[in-house]
């Protein structure tokens, strides 16, 4: 259960795993398949990387950022904004409870100190062979549902069936080159592919394992006003629809001393509570209505913590620093949207974010501006490209601009002093070859007049402060950019159905080209809301499918994610924001964690509530 995580309204990306036997991960048997005459590896193991190798080998107790021996007890009161009408997380409409995901197990579990590798949940093992066509978990026989009754294979093909016929289309896309699931016997299943897939196994590993007995007779599409009966640690006890949901945890979790479990999940209840924005729950929080905050507006860090509690430590107030690969968070564009479909245009409005004006005036200059869909990776385009990316490019020549065969595409950086003629010069430039011209402060259509104006889609309140500083920028060049706020049920809705011209979200970190890029910018899945931008670009797709099929090679791999990057910013789909190289948290100090934090998150999930100090907080 991640009790702690980023609150925001993006889907589910579903990734997945599984396995069987006692041998490591680089232990392997030849043998020769009855109906061809070839050889083939079949590797079995208590875990699964996409990449490289486990770093917790067979027998491993727990891992190395948790203290397997915390204690259990106490409970940890959460916020979140919005609200929810739904505690189906898959639904395909409704806005789900903040931690509904986490109701269900998972064949296998992510490690957070490491990048794409899986580990033993309800499949204790895996077995698969070297060409990846096909992997067969097998389920540990203590597995158990929250009713008591067995986690068994015939759950993990209904669970697959129920997501491939009442599931979001992108789901039955992305599971299209599973051919078949199979019950080879009570605690044994096995996907076969229409060829090798070595992420496919990844995603069928990490797939949420639904209760049959509950879910067979209800509609997996639509929300739920209740609870569903679940397999994880935590169920949930009390709640308000769309104000606050209490989970509590099962005593008796069947899971709870495995080694990718064990020192994790460590408060007997968690509550969630829910907050109209973000400056209503920092006041709450400040008054002691919830216990931990991870705080995102830089303002708020500098200047709205000055308390006496955090002065004298009841509430502690940290800076942890990290090298995280980043999200490209921005402003972005729908790109169906008539206005956005020249490219110059979205270039001249990208001239217009002041990111160090922003930065030093609004920020305490804390933050770094995006630069890459790679943000924080090797795989971030840098100066020229190299004969490598050539190689990949070049056949595209024709399709693409010119200036993707130059020095990389940087945001324009401004003095910081709120004086950016330049870039305005220059915005006015591209919008004249665009069509546009700039009439009595109004720019307008040269051919039939008409004002260019557009809506940014908004949810949260403390979005409107920093985006006001950009729509007055756009406004000194004749742009009309209205705000429009509305609640996180319609912000939701109208981003799957596209029903937005510009709005404040961005594209999930990639600590490497994925697969799943495909689902976040093939035109197959122009349907995905992970598609923000709504990209359909043929240079797109094929750098897409060309990642698929290198997964194995670093050196191509490589290449290919430069590529894309260089191709991706040259578009400009987005205007990029900014980010933070530390997470800057803050919580009331009743609470131990562990001495070391996981490399690719805050770890808070390792916590435990601490008896003496929550008395001494008392007193």
């Amino acid at each position: 259960m991640q009790i702690f995580k980023a609150w925001g309204l993006g889907m589910l990306l579903i990734p997945l795993i599984g396995i069987t036997g006692s041998m490591s991960h680089a232990e392997s048997k030849a043998v020769t398949s009855s109906s061809e005459s070839k050889s083939v590896s079949i590797i079995r193991s208590h875990a699964f990387a996409k990449r490289g190798e486990p770093k917790y080998g067979e027998g491993f107790k727990s891992f190395d950022y948790v203290n397997p021996e915390a204690p259990k007890g106490g409970q940890l009161v959460l916020s979140t904004t919005g609200t929810y009408d739904s505690f189906n997380r898959y639904a395909s409409r409704g806005d789900s409870e903040i931690n509904s995901e986490a109701f269900y197990d998972s064949l296998m579990v992510a490690s957070e100190d490491e990048i794409g590798v899986y580990y033993s949940l309800i499949a204790q093992s895996l077995e698969y062979p070297d060409d990846y066509s096909w992997v067969i978990f097998h389920i540990n026989h203590k597995a158990k549902h929250q009713d008591g009754e067995p986690i068994t294979s015939e759950d993990v093909t209904f669970t697959f069936q129920k997501f491939m016929d009442e599931g979001v289309a992108f789901v039955r896309q992305k599971y299209a080159e599973v051919e078949e699931v199979v019950a080879i016997d009570e605690h044994t299943v096995k996907f076969s592919f229409s060829g090798p897939n070595k992420d496919l196994i990844s995603s069928v590993a990490s797939l949420p394992i639904l209760p049959k007995q509950y879910w067979a007779e209800r509609d997996f599409s639509e929300p739920l006003k209740e609870p569903p009966l679940g397999s994880g640690a935590y169920r949930v006890v009390d709640f308000k629809m769309g104000q606050s949901a209490t989970y509590e945890r099962i005593t008796d979790y069947w899971a709870q001393d495995i080694p990718s479990r064990r020192g994790l999940m460590n408060f007997d209840r968690i509550r969630y509570d829910y907050y109209r924005d973000g400056t209503v729950a920092l006041e709450a929080f400040k008054a002691g209505e919830f216990d931990f905050r991870q705080e995102n507006v830089a303002k708020q860090w500098a200047e709205g913590y000055k308390v006496p509690a955090v002065k004298d430590g009841r509430i502690i107030k940290e800076e942890l620093s990290h090298s995280i690969p980043q999200s490209m968070q921005a402003f972005v564009f729908n790109t169906q949207f008539e206005l956005f479909q020249d490219r110059r245009v979205r270039q001249a409005i990208n001239l217009m974010l002041d990111f160090e004006w922003l930065n030093k005036t609004l920020f305490y200059s804390s933050y770094s501006r995006n630069e890459s869909y790679f943000e924080n990776t090797p795989y971030k385009a840098t100066g020229k490209p190299t004969d490598a990316e050539l190689a990949i490019l070049e056949p595209f020549r024709d399709q693409l601009p010119e200036e993707v065969f130059g020095p990389v595409w940087r945001p324009n950086k401004s003095d910081g002093s709120g004086r950016i003629r330049g870039a305005m010069r220059e915005a006015l430039s591209l919008l004249k070859q665009a069509g546009w011209e700039l009439k009595n402060g109004i720019l307008r259509n040269t051919e039939n007049g008409t004002p260019f104006e557009f809506e940014i889609l908004m949810y949260s309140p403390s979005t409107e402060r920093i985006t006001l500083p950009f729509t007055r920028n756009l406004e000194r060049i004749g742009i009309k950019a209205e705000l429009r706020m509305v609640d996180s049920t319609q912000f939701l809705n109208r981003m799957r159905s596209r029903d937005f011209e510009m709005l404040p979200q961005g594209y999930g970190a990639m600590p490497y080209p994925m697969t799943d890029m495909k689902i976040i910018w093939h035109s197959e899945y122009i349907e995905s809301t992970y598609n923000q931008a709504g990209v359909q670009d043929p240079v797109i797709d094929a750098l897409v499918e060309q990642i698929e099929a290198n997964q194995e090679n670093d050196e191509m791999l490589l290449a290919l994610g430069r590529a894309f990057d260089r191709v991706a910013l040259w578009n400009f789909y987005v205007v990029p924001q900014w980010h933070s190289d530390s997470f800057r948290i803050a919580y009331w100090n009743k609470f131990s964690r562990p001495d070391k934090r996981p490399k690719y998150s805050i770890g808070t999930d390792s916590w435990w509530y601490d008896n003496t100090k929550a008395k001494s907080l008392k007193k």
